[in-house]
């Protein structure tokens, strides 16, 4: 990475680990990123999706799943081994200052995983759904945006690596909507 992003990224890092720190977000931004706190959320998706869809509800759930798991996958276990970038509780520049509102998580940070995942959930759901619920994708980019800024809040990911991860999130929520899109003809959300 060249030296005035890095700085940058830095930069941004600090603005909002130690300049946005408030009582509200230390209470808050720990939960928005602990994956347990999210599963009413994921028994809903499911629940409503075989309830009201049936079984191109249940495809739709597969293809879903499918989504995340390669989302996850990629991004844990091939992109982060490639690229080696520590986390900002463990990188010698930021981790003196680093304010650790989270256990520091093992692994490397770029991209985060989190925001990998959430983000290609957050596009999958909102491209099926946006033709006939337009309220959808909003809403659905919000949550997955304040989990990252949770997962910098709290320490444990520089901003590039939330973005990059919601960036590549995006790309692979598309293309699984795509392809559900394609195998599940006539879907009507």
């Amino acid at each position: 990475m060249p030296d005035f992003l890095l700085n940058l990224d830095r930069h941004l890092f600090y603005l909002v680990n130690h300049d946005l720190a408030n009582p509200f977000f230390d209470i808050v931004m720990p939960l928005m990123r602990n994956p347990k706190f999210w599963i009413p959320l994921y028994i809903f998706i499911i629940g409503f999706s075989l309830w009201r869809y049936k079984k191109k509800g249940a495809l739709l759930i597969l293809f879903l799943v499918l989504a995340v798991g390669f989302a996850d996958f990629t991004s844990a276990s091939i992109i982060k081994p490639a690229v080696h970038r520590l986390r900002p509780c463990r990188d010698p520049y930021t981790s003196a200052a680093d304010i650790n509102r989270a256990p520091c998580g093992t692994g490397y940070s770029f991209p985060s995983t989190h925001a990998t995942d959430h983000f290609a959930i957050a596009i999958f759901l909102g491209v099926v759904f946006f033709k006939r619920h337009k309220w959808v994708m909003p809403v659905l980019i919000l949550w997955a945006a304040t989990i990252c800024f949770a997962q910098v809040y709290v320490g444990v990911h520089f901003p590039v690596d939330v973005i990059s991860g919601a960036i590549y999130g995006s790309l692979v929520g598309w293309l699984f909507a795509f392809g559900f899109k394609r195998f599940v003809k006539g879907f009507r959300a």
